[in-house]
């Protein structure tokens, strides 16, 4: 059962004080940890709900107390953040997409252009097997089944590792012991 009643004493250094209740006499020793947890600290005058038990001595106490004139958690509106706040952050959202947008174009925009100008200088029989190869991470010779292959790694992969005396022509010693041959 609640009762209601008044905060007449309270030491916040120690964390306790004494409620007397509206209906009967004497007070109850009420303990900070009855009280509701964040917020402000209790204050002497405060009108409060609380019920009551006793503690092992014997003694009654008050427990599970509640502000009857502050606004409880659940419905006290949310406070808002100031203005200024909310628009710093959202310039600051604003402009990481648009670098994120700018970065993705610079990539796509590189490797377009890259691409565009390597099929400007490849051969036609490069460019008839460009249909059927794709970088894929393979980097070596021991890594290739042809030839042709390896010239379309070569000429269209980064970071390709088949062309030892840098003359252009891939995997000499394996598949293209002539310039373009399969």
């Amino acid at each position: 059962m609640r009762f209601d009643g008044t905060l007449t004493k309270w030491n916040d250094d120690r964390g306790f004080g004494f409620v007397t209740p509206d209906i009967g006499d004497g007070e109850l020793f009420a303990h900070i940890s009855a009280f509701p947890k964040g917020g402000e600290r209790p204050t002497v005058g405060e009108r409060i709900s609380f019920e009551v038990a006793a503690d092992s001595a014997g003694r009654k106490k008050a427990l599970n107390i509640a502000y009857l004139q502050r606004p409880s958690r659940r419905n006290s509106p949310r406070r808002e953040r100031p203005a200024a706040t909310r628009s710093s952050f959202s310039r600051l959202v604003a402009g990481m997409l648009v670098l994120l947008v700018a970065v993705g174009g610079y990539y796509v925009y590189g490797n377009r252009s890259r691409a565009g100008s390597a099929h400007a200088i490849a051969t036609p029989l490069a460019d008839s097997q460009s249909a059927r190869f794709s970088c894929d991470g393979r980097t070596h010779c021991s890594q290739m089944t042809s030839c042709a292959e390896a010239t379309y790694f070569l000429r269209h992969c980064p970071g390709v590792e088949m062309d030892g005396d840098h003359d252009g022509v891939p995997c000499e010693q394996q598949w293209c012991t002539t310039p373009f041959s399969e």
